[in-house]
């Protein structure tokens, strides 16, 4: 059974870690469904990470998630390969500090992901 990991983090933690190749797990990351999951479990899912990635950026800037596919639940401090990594959700650009928590996210393939940095 594999594991649809939806890791909550920020702008600037995305480019470092892609310049890595990997992303570290965080405490932040509780977010998890499996694959076989229906497509509002899914989307529950992304919606919490997305709000916990609105609390790290505190204030304006955009929120990004970043969905992984993995043979397990992932344990704070695990490194997941860019080959792992199936799609990133982000906005579209920076949103102001006081802007609706439940807005949609963007969707981004992985090779979109040095645009999506610009």
């Amino acid at each position: 059974m594999t594991v649809r990991a939806y890791l909550p983090t920020t702008i600037a933690v995305l480019a470092e870690q892609y310049e890595q190749g990997a992303f570290v797990v965080s405490d932040d990351v509780v977010v998890l469904a499996s694959a076989a999951d229906d497509e509002e479990a899914e989307y529950d899912a992304l919606m919490t990470a997305a709000a916990v990635s609105a609390a790290l950026v505190a204030g304006a800037g955009r929120r990004v998630v970043v969905v992984a596919e993995l043979d397990r639940s992932p344990e704070t401090g695990w490194t997941v390969p860019l080959k792992r990594v199936v799609a990133v959700h982000a906005d579209t650009e920076d949103r102001p500090a006081d802007a609706d928590p439940d807005g949609d996210l963007g969707w981004f393939a992985t090779q979109e992901i040095p645009q999506l940095l610009t």
